[in-house]
């Protein structure tokens, strides 16, 4: 769980978790007791001490009705988990990526955020969001920012990246944030932080065409998965639907040039741009 801890604005789930620990333990219940009495098994009721699942609204409420602890799990739920700076459907998915010992990353068309330049993460965040104030965007790409530190250090996870060429292609914020953006891309694969593949346009038809997918590894529990479109995003943790998942990625490697090929054509796209961008 050290992992997880250097995310500050995560550490209430840590602290939400261990609440639940202490007032179960003063009751002399096992996490299966209290667990029936939630309607949810006793590993669910562990894994939410550990800080490994995420609190969910309603089950904050139950346990304060079954603890009577007077709605302290939904008031810090209220105030302080749910306020977390990431989409409602992406919260739990951010906290596992700091637990992760391996992560897996198919972008059909956006550079993933652990990958982001800021300059690229505002171009995407003022594209989806026209009408918001500055003040938003910059909270945006501050958090964007902040997520990507879990690639800093020794303990990060070892990190694959397929890139569909569309990524390459569609220029975001310009023929210089774009060439910063692959160039940085480049540096990482040469230094040794992610492995990246690029699945060209003459690949075709994908196993992935309706959107992103990520895969995750962990060193004490399952796998798990995930899935975004442009709205809403889907966390796979059914062992049958993740293993599906990871079949698609296997699909997609086959599709993907070779690592030394993919980088190639990184480097290629980036020099594109940033001749473009002295030319203009």
């Amino acid at each position: 769980m050290a992992k997880g801890s250097k995310e500050p604005k995560l550490a209430t789930w840590k602290f939400w978790g261990d609440e639940l620990k202490e007032r179960r333990d003063a009751l002399g219940w096992t996490q299966d007791e209290l667990g029936k009495k939630v309607f949810v098994s006793g590993a669910y009721i562990g894994q939410l001490e550990t800080a490994f699942r995420r609190p969910q609204l309603d089950l904050s409420i139950r346990l304060d009705a079954i603890l009577q602890t007077d709605g302290i799990f939904e008031r810090v739920y209220r105030n302080l988990i749910e306020m977390l700076p990431y989409a409602q459907y992406f919260k739990h998915v951010a906290h596992l990526e700091t637990l992760a010992t391996k992560l897996c990353e198919f972008a059909p068309t956006v550079v993933p955020g652990l990958l982001q330049t800021a300059e690229y993460a505002r171009a995407v965040t003022i594209a989806a969001n026209p009408f918001v104030t500055q003040e938003y965007v910059e909270e945006t790409v501050a958090s964007r920012m902040e997520r990507s530190q879990i690639m800093a250090g020794p303990t990060r996870p070892e990190y694959w990246v397929i890139l569909h060429e569309n990524v390459l292609r569609v220029e975001v914020g310009g023929p210089a944030v774009m060439a910063e953006q692959l160039e940085q891309i480049a540096a990482r694969v040469r230094a040794g932080e992610v492995l990246v593949t690029v699945v060209p346009y003459a690949a075709g038809a994908h196993a992935s065409m309706t959107g992103s997918l990520k895969l995750l590894e962990f060193e004490n529990a399952p796998p798990a998965g995930y899935t975004e479109t442009a709205f809403s995003g889907m966390l796979l943790d059914d062992p049958e639907v993740v293993k599906r998942a990871q079949r698609a990625y296997d699909l997609l490697r086959v599709a993907a040039l070779s690592p030394a090929a993919s980088l190639a054509l990184i480097d290629s796209a980036a020099e594109d741009y940033r001749r473009c961008a002295r030319t203009t």
